[in-house]
């Protein structure tokens, strides 16, 4: 049998940047083995050291998750779709530090109706919510609509809405929200706009740089809409906050950018009996989903744990299209709103994952998972736990500091300068080579994902420094050739970043 498999943007560099092959086999499991003999880089990301597919990254035949057929002996029939759905991370880390347990109060009763019991219980409150003339003038394009009407735009008043984050999903969110008329937008951020967030993050302008993206976020949302309540948070989300900040709002939004708070944000929303509308960007690829325990599935019910860290990169590592939050963060303020006006079909229970550069759009079921630890048939986490450690960050930095032999850039541009003899591997893209590179150093370019089939290049007696862009790939990079027999080895700490803070400052800074 020959099946399609679909491979996603963050795992196309260890396929030979290819987004899908023709593969044999007759079950799932004989075509990805197959897929993985050609190109072994994917099996560290596919498989987990027992041979089973890493609950991290799922994989779809055609619309359905294999662990809810038969798992990798689940039959391939000719012209079948394999799609592999990994988690992305989406963005630099901005996640909290929780501490601790914190408890939860008791879970709500399921409804009956997707969505129905959200809706309905806005309606009590807007029934006493009245629309000022200049409103209704504002919003005369939804009053017409039957789908919305008056009855509708008084649920948007009376809606208490909760962004976690201002950034390139939180952007076209806040607009878009405060737009339509929703009442109250509650905004959970703690950075400062840089000027690298304006490529995508249209809540803020120039002027805005080294201003807090709350401060900016309120000042353009007031602008759009002065009938709109901004609350600022100025902090991070962790364990021991998240409860007290979303207990009051009706819809979650997820607009973060790293694990740990995308799995607290997921579990606070179970625990609270909250909808969780979900998107997450990498490079042209967006997925979207709402997440409501109470009618259908959780994210853990779609990725069980998060992968390792370093594992995945970050929009700051792979990059972001600009357009994109755009897109995604839209249709995660329709889900929103369509989630307070009631008599629509939310993405419950559904994933949607959008391909910019093919122009292509995907539905994929996700099924509730009886197993979840969190809104399953018996959940064992009652109440927020420490993410940071659930997502392994403290510990992955822990192992970085004391286990990766590192190296400045001050200190390699010293020995360089006294004529030592070290090899400098560059691991980035080609496109980023392109950027800036440490070629008139005797840099040669191996892409991390390459580095497997080009390990015979390098010659295990000689001293070698590896380096990416902040030395997060470059880790990786030291550990694959560490296990491999290497043992003379440097990562460049803080990477081609730090050697252009250091030693070179005309080199561009991206």
């Amino acid at each position: 049998m020959t099946a399609t498999v679909r491979i996603p943007t963050p795992l196309r560099g260890y396929a030979g940047g290819a987004a899908e092959f023709e593969v044999g086999g007759h079950t799932v499991g004989e075509a990805l083995a197959q897929l993985t003999t050609r190109h072994p880089a994917l099996r560290a990301h596919l498989y987990a050291e027992d041979g089973s597919l890493r609950n991290f990254v799922s994989a779809y035949l055609n619309d359905e998750d294999v662990r809810h057929l038969k798992g990798p002996a689940t039959p391939v029939r000719e012209g079948d779709t394999i799609t592999i759905v990994p988690s992305i991370a989406g963005g630099a880390r901005d996640g909290g530090t929780p501490a601790g347990t914190v408890e939860a109060p008791e879970r709500a009763e399921p409804s009956l109706m997707p969505g129905r019991r959200l809706a309905e219980g806005i309606a009590e409150r807007a029934g006493a919510i009245e629309l000022a003339r200049d409103e209704v003038y504002r919003y005369s394009r939804h009053l017409i609509m039957p789908e919305v009407g008056l009855d509708g735009q008084r649920k948007l008043k009376a809606a208490r809405v909760l962004l976690v984050g201002a950034g390139g999903l939180g952007s076209p969110l806040g607009l878009y929200l405060a737009a339509a008329g929703v009442g109250t937008l509650g905004i959970v951020d703690f950075d400062v706009v840089d000027e690298t967030n304006l490529q995508r993050q249209v809540l803020h302008g120039t002027k805005d740089v080294g201003r807090a993206k709350l401060e900016s976020a309120r000042d353009r949302i007031r602008d759009v809409n002065p009938h709109v309540e901004v609350i600022p948070y100025q902090v991070r989300l962790t364990s021991e906050n998240a409860l007290e900040i979303l207990e009051p709002y009706d819809v979650i939004v997820d607009g973060t950018d790293n694990f740990p708070t995308r799995y607290l944000v997921n579990d606070a929303c179970v625990l609270l009996g909250k909808p969780n509308v979900y998107g997450s960007i990498f490079r042209f690829e967006g997925q979207l989903s709402v997440f409501y325990a109470k009618e259908g599935p959780c994210y853990r019910c779609l990725f069980r744990e998060p992968p390792p860290p370093g594992l995945v990169p970050s929009c700051a590592e792979g990059g972001v299209l600009g357009v994109l939050p755009g897109i995604v963060g839209s249709l995660q303020a329709l889900e929103t709103i369509k989630l307070i006006v009631g008599g629509a079909s939310p993405l419950i229970g559904r994933l949607l994952l959008f391909d910019g550069l093919a122009m292509r759009w995907r539905e994929l079921k996700i099924r509730k998972n009886p197993e979840c630890l969190v809104c399953g048939e018996n959940p064992t986490v009652r109440g927020l736990i420490d993410y940071e450690e659930f997502c392994g960050v403290a510990v992955g930095q822990e192992v970085a500091e004391d286990e990766i032999p590192a190296i400045t850039a001050s200190e390699l541009k010293t020995r360089l300068d006294r004529g030592d003899r070290v090899t400098i591997i560059d691991v980035r893209e080609p496109h980023e080579w392109q950027i800036a590179n440490l070629a008139p150093y005797g840099a040669r370019l191996i892409p991390l994902g390459r580095l497997a089939e080009r390990m015979h290049e390098l010659d295990s007696a000689n001293e070698i420094v590896l380096h990416c862009r902040s030395g997060v790939r470059s880790a990786r990079a030291l550990e694959q050739l560490r296990a491999a027999g290497f043992r003379r080895l440097w990562n460049l700490k803080g990477g081609i970043l730090a050697w252009q803070e250091e030693v070179d400052p005309s080199l561009p800074r991206y």
